[in-house]
């Protein structure tokens, strides 16, 4: 500011010396014109002395001017040459000052770039490390921590001085809008700006179609592991990778469940005459899972890993069973903790390997309602391994004002969306719900029951197939009803959230006993959740838990037939008692009823009425504004549903 204020009073003063050399020049001009006039009348009127006298007196007078003149240009002179030479220092001075802001922006380009605004304080490192870990994210950014949050948390954990490590284990780039939108993009693009390190595939990285996903791999800036997703018996990625913090070598072996051919679309993990060409190693004994983890866990050991973290995609539901946590865990050893996803739940749990010694696992439910953590001393030793929770509708950074890099790319991303999801296409005057209404997990978060129960937004879901396709019955898995819907205006970006995989309504022609099949299938692993649980249209059913579930299963987790009693009685289509030798009509989506998603296998080679007319989300919005008006109502009150499934258990009692 200086610098610029001597340039101005220098320009001023050369102003001022300028234009009194001016005034000066014209007084020059108009003295010798006077001479020339004086001289011309000395020659005409030289008869007489006295006006000769009189003109020599002028002259004189004229040739003093002229002097007063020629010094008075001179100072002018004097006086522009010291304002050029003020100017000159001005600029040089100038120009230094813009020489030094263009070496301080070459210093601060060379830095490298920051999670947070502020500027960063070199901290001396106190050895110890901090493995941060997610889960199941689906998308929810802006969610329980949220990103920002999640940002917000590594990065006080640096300035602490510990080294920090962020994995993810599988899920994160499906489940809402922002996913389906971009296809995934928009999520890897979001991990790589908060610093991902290493992640494994979950079962739901492939609902864009392989192609998709590998192609999403190139883009990440982590490193995808898994031991057991192969091709043709070639691994598609490495079994693990080491990273070297605080002196620590580090493995983490990524293994995914085999239940992923079924929870995904099959045809993905086929070739075009659709044999199975992508696999998980599973077998009905889980051997050879197994043995996929502990050739792993073996190599990364003999690279010189001291400590071992298996990143698993497995989770406790009985039907992923002989895939879970436990099952491995219980058939392999060398295993230092456990960080697990896929079943949404946040259990710690303390267990011993094959060979006795203890292992953690540790789970992080969904939607970064909470982060996992695991402290490593400096000596190697684990001190925790736990998990940080945030069940609060808004975010920390949201709560405490927090401002930081991670929140501003979240907002730019999710305002691309806003204006084409936030239309209003309805309302409802009920809360519609995927959870419990009263009951929470350990943590606090709400308990999912879509998936082993009937809930209200499972009847609209399929009420909304059974009306838009013209079908005697209708079935949608719990497992394709992402999220709920609040009491008051339903977006486009809600209906796009409940039904975020773009499957298209198909109608089927189907004979009862598939129907009753496909029921028994569906329930088959109560009382735990199945996203294969089926919520239902056009009919009712029982089902009695105290029957074990009387279904035979293949190889790759598909449905192969029912052996023993049937726990599923007492359907009813229409009121009346169903006809196992009946033909009925049949409305879901192309994952299940063509795709054999989530192990539908009873109803391949069946007459295909309607192949693909629909995507699942226009479904339920031309059901909601065109049969229903727009709004959602009193039909829809219970959140527990109309009735349509009871599910009978004996009670016990401690004797």
């Amino acid at each position: 500011m200086k610098t610029w204020k001597k340039v101005l009073a220098c320009f001023l003063v050369l102003l001022m010396v300028l234009s009194l050399a001016g005034c000066q020049a014209k007084k020059e001009e108009e003295a010798p014109a006077a001479s020339e006039a004086s001289q011309e009348e000395a020659k005409e009127e030289s008869k007489t002395e006295e006006s000769v006298s009189a003109e020599e007196s002028k002259a004189e007078e004229s040739a003093a001017e002229e002097s007063k003149a020629e010094e008075s240009v001179e100072e002018a002179k004097a006086e522009e040459s010291k304002a050029e030479e003020s100017a000159e220092e001005s600029k040089a001075e100038e120009s230094k000052a813009e020489e030094s802001k263009a070496e301080e922006s070459k210093a601060e380009e060379s830095q490298p770039e920051e999670t947070t605004a502020e500027e960063p304080v070199p901290v001396e490192k106190n050895g110890e490390t901090y493995i941060l870990f997610t889960s199941d994210i689906h998308c929810g950014v802006d969610q329980g921590f949220g990103l920002a949050g999640l940002a917000e948390v590594k990065a006080q954990l640096e300035k602490a001085g510990y080294e920090v490590i962020l994995v993810d284990d599988g899920d994160a780039i499906q489940g809402e809008t922002i996913g389906t939108l971009s296809k995934g993009e928009a999520i890897v693009d979001l991990m790589n700006a908060v610093g991902y390190q290493v992640a494994i595939p979950g079962n739901h990285e492939f609902d864009y179609g392989m192609d998709r996903f590998l192609e999403l791999t190139q883009k990440a800036e982590y490193t995808y592991v898994s031991c057991n997703f192969n091709k043709e018996g070639e691994l598609v990625f490495a079994p693990y990778v080491i990273i070297e913090a605080a002196g620590q070598k580090i493995a983490f072996v990524g293994v995914t469940t085999p239940k992923t051919i079924t929870s995904s679309t099959p045809a993905y993990f086929q070739n075009e005459a659709g044999e199975y060409v992508y696999s998980f190693m599973q077998d009905e004994t889980g051997e050879g899972v197994y043995q996929a983890v502990q050739s792993a866990i073996d190599a990364a050991r003999a690279e010189g890993a001291n400590l071992v973290y298996v990143m698993g995609h497995l989770g406790l539901e009985a039907d992923c069973m002989p895939w879970t946590y436990a099952d491995v865990i219980a058939n392999v050893s060398g295993i230092d903790v456990f960080l697990d996803g896929h079943s949404h739940d946040t259990e710690h749990v303390v267990m011993t390997d094959k060979d006795g010694n203890e292992v953690t696992r540790q789970a992080v439910g969904t939607k970064l309602s909470c982060i996992g953590y695991s402290h490593i001393a400096a000596d190697g030793t684990i001190k925790e391994t736990g998990l940080w929770s945030w069940p609060n509708d808004m975010t920390p950074t949201e709560l405490f004002g927090i401002e930081n890099e991670i929140g501003t790319v979240v907002e730019e991303a999710e305002k691309v969306l806003d204006e084409q999801l936030g239309y209003v296409v309805a309302t409802t005057t009920v809360d519609l719900t995927i959870y419990d209404p009263t009951l929470t997990d350990q943590s606090g978060n709400p308990l999912r029951i879509i998936r082993s129960q009937e809930t209200n937004l499972g009847d609209l879901c399929a009420d909304a197939y059974l009306d838009q396709s013209g079908a005697d019955i209708a079935f949608v898995n719990g497992g394709g009803i992402r999220v709920s819907i609040k009491k008051g205006d339903i977006t486009y970006g809600d209906i796009i959230n409940v039904h975020p995989f773009g499957n298209m309504m198909t109608v089927i022609e189907v004979t009862g006993q598939q129907i009753l099949d496909a029921l028994e299938w569906g329930s088959h692993g109560l009382p735990n959740q199945s996203g294969g649980f089926l919520q239902v249209a056009g009919l009712t059913y029982e089902i009695n838990v105290d029957i074990d579930s009387p279904c035979q299963i293949d190889e790759n987790g598909m449905f192969a037939g029912v052996e023993g009693e049937r726990r599923v009685q007492n359907v009813m289509v229409g009121g009346e008692p169903i006809d196992p030798e009946k033909t009925y009509t049949l409305a879901s989506h192309d994952y299940m009823l063509l795709n054999k998603g989530d192990g539908y296998s009873m109803f391949e080679g069946c007459t295909v009425l309607q192949d693909r007319v629909k995507l699942d989300n226009q479904v339920l919005i031309d059901y909601i504004t065109g049969t229903l008006g727009g709004e959602v109502g009193a039909d829809y009150a219970d959140p527990y549903g109309q009735g349509r499934i009871t599910i009978i258990q004996t009670e016990t009692t401690d004797e």
